[in-house]
């Protein structure tokens, strides 16, 4: 049984949901606030996620990071170095969409060159009559930037889950592969 410890970034504009979508998947969707007051800094939350087939646990550590511009950069001083980012936008507005790009960029550029798997989350699937964004361009541009995709709806408990176990099971499968390449070179020398 190996527990591991995973420090995950949350990122994307303001008002997207990020809290919202964390919240739910560490509360096992218990607890949706109908009235959220705007993350100014960053928030912690933990949850242990079990791995599929071994006795092994993830403890994800959410940095859930304030999304609005004025906050940016004072919270990428409290990153520090994550092991799985996840970003997040709105379906509803094209703009958020857009701006993916220069998200990915931050992070990409604050873990200095490193790869740090990442999962593209589209959330309020639930305001179909309001989409903006189509799941096969969201993801293609997933796949070209070497990230998952997943769509959900924190308000409605949709797919909550599933970014995270799968970034879960990812950094395990990161884990077991590092441990293997470890025990070749010992088993040479």
């Amino acid at each position: 049984m190996v527990k591991l410890r995973a420090r995950c970034l949350l990122v994307g504009d303001a008002a997207v949901g990020k809290s919202a979508l964390s919240q739910m998947f560490s509360s096992d969707g218990a607890h949706f606030q109908k009235n959220y007051s705007m993350t100014t800094g960053v928030e912690l939350l933990t949850k242990s996620v079990n791995i599929p087939e071994t006795n092994d646990t993830v403890e994800l550590f959410i940095i859930d990071s304030a999304g609005r511009e004025t906050f940016v950069e004072a919270c990428q001083e409290m990153w520090g170095q994550p092991s799985l980012f996840f970003l997040v936008f709105d379906l509803t507005s094209e703009q958020s969409f857009a701006n993916c790009a220069l998200w990915v960029e931050r992070v990409r550029a604050h873990c200095r060159g490193l790869h740090v798997p990442g999962v593209l989350v589209g959330n309020k699937s639930d305001l179909s009559g309001r989409r903006t964004v189509q799941g096969s361009v969201a993801q293609e541009w997933a796949q070209s930037q070497g990230l998952d995709y997943h769509e959900t709806s924190a308000k409605q408990t949709e797919n909550c889950d599933a970014p995270f176990l799968h970034a879960a099971q990812a950094f395990h499968s990161l884990y077991r592969e590092r441990q293997e390449a470890f025990q070749s070179l010992k088993a040479v020398t």
